[in-house]
């Protein structure tokens, strides 16, 4: 007997984000900085119970935050070290309903004087280097993330 084909989710909440695996920095930390955003379809309508991981490719670690029902993520983190010929990112995987396979994109810092060497950002219009930059919003780091559209993703 066959086993029909499937895609993933839409249960990550439930399975993989029980507990709080989104702080990556302690909020006390005067460097800490909380990152935020919305996981969004294209027709800009919120992805509920998706996810969203967090590598910081220089310091090895990550996190992961599930979506809630607005589509809504949110990380505690410290801005991670450049790599050589980089500029400070972080790498984000997204798991969603109707995903295959998840989906790699990067978010970067406003500001950093490296983001204009940067070769990944380089390589990029500037429509589409604005979709790998967050945006300060009231004292914290806006990410939002859209899945068909404007949101700039890689292979993996």
């Amino acid at each position: 007997m066959r086993t029909p084909s499937q895609t993933v989710g839409p249960f990550y909440t439930i399975g993989l984000s029980r507990g709080p695996q989104n702080e990556l920095a302690d909020l006390n930390d005067p460097a800490a900085i909380r990152l935020v955003g919305h996981l969004l379809d294209g027709r800009g309508e919120p992805i509920p119970d998706g996810m969203v991981e967090a590598f910081d490719p220089a310091g090895r670690c990550w996190g992961r935050s599930g979506t809630d029902a607005e589509g809504r993520f949110s990380f505690v983190l410290t801005k991670p070290k450049a790599l050589p010929a980089e500029a400070p990112h972080l790498e984000v995987f997204v798991f969603a309903r109707g995903l295959l396979r998840h989906q790699l994109t990067r978010v970067y810092f406003p500001g950093e004087p490296a983001n204009e060497s940067d070769p990944v950002l380089a390589g990029l219009e500037e429509s589409e280097r604005a979709t790998l930059v967050a945006t300060e919003d009231g004292g914290a780091l806006r990410f939002d993330i859209r899945m068909q559209g404007s949101t700039v993703f890689f292979a993996h």
